[in-house]
């Protein structure tokens, strides 16, 4: 049976953060749960299914995964390796105040419509300044709260997050396409080899891909490797071997990708964060 930890990182009368670990031992799906409260969920490093009903979610770390209070879900890993989450949980009026109407559904208590938004790179920066900030005890609390409501704003926006479209056998061909990519973030997939893999052909992979995500399948995997990189930064001083173990050609490939996404190099990234000893 899989095994969790749940570390506190912060908790305030508005807001509370926790660091879920899971190792994935269990690959099937596990008993039902039940969500206690309505939270958000951000995947940092690796990759599992969320279950609810009929309803398949692949969470990674583009994703946030909204958990509803009350409703059951259930678990697996199809990829070896664990996951790691930030869980997020704000008072319900203030979640109220924050979220559009046409993502809540009707009626008391608070839930949310959807399973999952994809998030922006903005939004993957302020997970890992929330958590490693927290973890390493350098962000105050006010900091940290407004850090939090920052991140649910934007990871509820119209501009700064994406809603999956297409029918459910799209979404599902979609998700094959992530577990593919989540399976092996180093390597240089081609396109063939990533569509030989989910059944179907490169063109009707790219096709679809871009019709749920809103975004093309080479720039989903970077988005991926990239998110790696923000888990990654307080273990690596050399941050050439970072990016080479990521799978980016060079350090300046790996330098510019990131601060084209996140508007910092990594090596600024660290230093902001505090990540290295000194």
């Amino acid at each position: 049976m899989s095994q969790f930890s749940k570390a506190p990182l912060l908790k305030t009368k508005m807001v509370t953060i926790r660091d879920i670990v899971c190792n994935g031992e269990c690959r099937h799906k596990s008993d039902e749960e039940c969500a206690h409260r309505t939270s958000l969920v951000y995947p940092y490093r690796g990759v599992f299914m969320r279950h609810v009903g009929r309803n398949d979610t692949v969470a990674e770390a583009n994703q946030v995964l909204f958990f509803n209070a009350g409703q059951g879900y259930r678990i697996s890993h199809p990829i070896e390796g664990g996951d790691a989450c930030i869980d997020l949980a704000i008072a319900e009026s203030m979640l109220e105040e924050l979220t559009p109407k046409e993502q809540a559904q009707p009626g008391p208590p608070f839930s949310f419509r959807r399973q999952r938004r994809r998030i922006d790179p903005r939004a993957q920066a302020l997970v890992a300044l929330l958590r490693h900030g927290l973890r390493r005890s350098v962000a105050e609390t006010l900091e940290a709260e407004i850090l939090a409501l920052t991140l649910v704003r934007r990871s509820l926006g119209e501009r700064t997050s994406h809603a999956a479209g297409g029918s459910a056998g799209r979404q599902k061909l979609v998700d094959r396409a992530k577990l593919v990519l989540s399976s092996d973030l180093a390597r240089r997939w081609t396109l063939s080899e990533i569509a030989t893999e989910v059944g179907v052909s490169p063109v009707y992979l790219t096709q679809v891909f871009q019709q749920v995500e809103a975004t093309p399948l080479y720039r989903y995997q970077l988005r991926l490797r990239l998110a790696r990189a923000l888990d990654l930064l307080g273990q690596y001083e050399d941050l050439t071997a970072l990016g080479l173990d990521l799978g980016f050609s060079s350090h300046s490939h790996f330098s510019a990708s990131f601060k084209q996404s996140f508007g910092q190099t990594p090596a600024e990234f660290q230093r902001a964060a505090q990540l290295l000893r000194r």
